[in-house]
């Protein structure tokens, strides 16, 4: 009974897939179904082959036999070889969620406690704590910055981010953004630049994600601009969709590293000579959004030159 209720199991392709957070097609017991359906026809494509060219019957059905006993066999090892991979990006993925979980509370915790230490409230603060006391506000907030992007990335693959969609003003998004960015680009002396088009169309997305996309192309703008510079935002519509792009004159990306920009953790090499502070999964996270809001994101560099990255989504 037990073997039955097992073999059910793992025929419940639906059930799988959803087990080891994997669309259909990347499904171990899916690729097993289809490795069979190849099977079967290359066995039948075998028989009809032999029989037309040996007239032994028995030698045949060893040809036939032979082949497929060694196709099944080869289709259960990449079966499980792929299962076991699966298995392994699932326990990863549910000890990121949880450890992340986990870690916010007592990071909440130690970040009121050490506002509670600036404010002089329950004791004279002098200048050189006052400092450390900042060092260590400023390492709290990009351990939650971290947590953060890494709880977005574990829901993202889990299809647990929930989309809340409404129609939008992009152009009300980008503004609000570049106002929370104005002093932050001063400090850096960065001048920001939006040109946008007049009479934009509203657009049915989520807010929250979408400005989670601009935020994380404008940041690295900035961020990645040397000595003085200009970042240019540009909004418009193109065809049936809306297309928001930013140009910077900062380090640019080398030609070896562009095929891995939007990899989950990876920086490139001449970006961290600058700026060490980053996860490496901001870019991975914008184009997982755009991918699921039905838009497509890009980018052109030149090393030392700089990068505009761009995105679109559809109108409607």
């Amino acid at each position: 009974m037990n073997f039955f209720k097992k073999l059910g199991d793992q025929l419940n392709l639906l059930a799988q897939c959803k087990k080891y957070r994997l669309p259909l097609w990347q499904c171990p017991q899916f690729l097993f179904v289809l490795m069979g359906v190849i099977i079967i026809c290359s066995s039948l494509s075998a028989y009809g082959v032999a029989n037309r060219h040996i007239d032994d019957p028995m030698l045949v059905a060893l040809i036939t036999i032979t082949l497929t006993s060694i196709l099944f066999v080869l289709a259960i090892i990449i079966t499980n070889s792929m299962e076991k991979l699966a298995e392994a990006s699932r326990m990863k993925s549910e000890f990121i969620s949880i450890a992340t979980h986990q870690l916010r509370s007592p990071l909440s915790n130690l970040r009121w406690i050490v506002e509670l230490l600036m404010s002089g409230k329950i004791g004279k603060v002098d200048k050189k704590q006052t400092e450390y006391f900042r060092i260590l506000k400023e390492n709290i907030y990009r351990m939650n910055e971290l947590i953060s992007d890494l709880l977005t990335v574990s829901r993202i693959e889990a299809s647990k981010l929930p989309m809340k969609k409404r129609d939008i003003s992009f152009k009300n998004l980008v503004d609000g953004l570049i106002a929370e960015y104005r002093s932050f680009a001063q400090a850096s002396n960065v001048e920001i630049l939006f040109d946008c088009q007049e009479n934009l169309p509203k657009i049915n997305s989520d807010p929250f994600q979408v400005k989670l996309v601009i935020d994380n192309l404008v940041d690295n703008a900035v961020r990645y601009i040397q000595d003085r510079g200009k970042v240019k935002i540009k909004l418009f519509k193109k065809g049936r969709n809306l297309h928001f792009s930013v140009e910077d004159n900062g380090v640019g990306i080398p030609e070896e590293d562009r095929s891995y920009i939007f990899k989950k953790f990876y920086r490139s090499g001449n970006v961290l000579k600058y700026q060490t502070q980053g996860s490496g999964l901001g870019l991975y996270l914008s184009k997982a959004i755009i991918k699921r809001l039905k838009g497509k994101i890009g980018f052109d560099s030149k090393e030392n030159v700089g990068s505009t990255f761009w995105f679109s989504l559809p109108i409607k």
